[in-house]
C-alpha cells in the first residue's frame, strides 16, 4: 500500500491547511488529506479472487467520509463514499446495514493480505449489482490511523460548517 499525505500550498509557497473549524476558517502548517493505493481482491464465484487496485482518500473537508475509487479497467474509476466510523468498526466486528456491510476475517483465503494476515471484507450493493471485496486489515488500519491524525475521532463536527451544508442542501431542492 502506498500512503500519501497531501497538503495545500499557499501563494507564498508555504504549506497551509484550510478547514472549517466551528464557525471560523482555520489555517495552520498541517496536513489536510490522506490518500493511499490499496490492492484489493474482488471475490468472484466459488470464492475466486480477482486482484484490483483502489484509491482511498480522506479530507478534513468531509470529515465523516472515506472515498474509495475502484480501478476496474475503464477510463473512470467506480467511486463509493463510506463512513469512516463504519470502516473502523468493521476492523473488529460486523458493521453496516443496507448497501454497505463490512467485517473482519481471521485470515486471507489466498494470501491477498499475506499468509495468516487478517482481512477486511467489504460488501456493496447498488441498483447495478453486488460486489464483495477483501483488503488487508493492516493496510486499512494504517490508512485510518493517518486519517485520525488529520481529524481526531470525535472532533469531526468541529470541521463542518453546518450553515453552509444546509444552504447547499436546500439549494438542491
Amino acid at each position: 500500500m502506498k500512503l500519501a499525505i497531501t497538503t495545500q500550498a499557499s501563494k507564498a509557497g508555504t504549506t497551509s491547511r484550510e478547514c472549517h473549524w466551528g464557525w471560523q476558517k482555520m489555517s495552520s502548517n498541517s496536513r489536510t488529506a490522506v490518500s493511499a493505493e490499496l490492492g484489493l481482491g474482488l471475490v468472484g464465484p466459488e470464492h475466486t479472487i480477482v486482484p484490483l487496485m483502489a484509491s482511498l482518500s480522506y479530507s478534513c473537508q468531509d470529515p465523516y467520509a472515506v472515498k474509495i475509487a475502484f480501478h476496474v479497467g475503464t477510463d473512470e474509476p467506480v467511486e463509493w463514499t463510506l463512513a469512516r466510523d463504519l470502516i473502523a468498526a468493521a476492523l473488529h466486528s460486523r458493521a453496516g446495514i443496507g448497501d454497505v456491510r463490512a467485517w473482519p476475517s481471521a485470515v486471507s483465503g489466498d494470501g491477498l493480505a499475506g499468509i495468516g494476515q487478517k482481512v477486511l471484507n467489504i460488501s456493496m450493493t447498488s441498483p447495478f449489482g453486488h460486489a464483495e471485496f477483501e483488503a488487508s486489515a493492516a493496510a486499512v488500519e494504517a490508512f485510518l490511523a493517518q486519517t485520525y491524525q488529520v481529524v481526531p475521532d470525535g472532533t469531526e463536527s468541529d470541521y463542518m460548517d453546518f450553515d453552509a451544508e444546509l444552504t447547499e442542501l436546500l439549494s438542491q431542492a
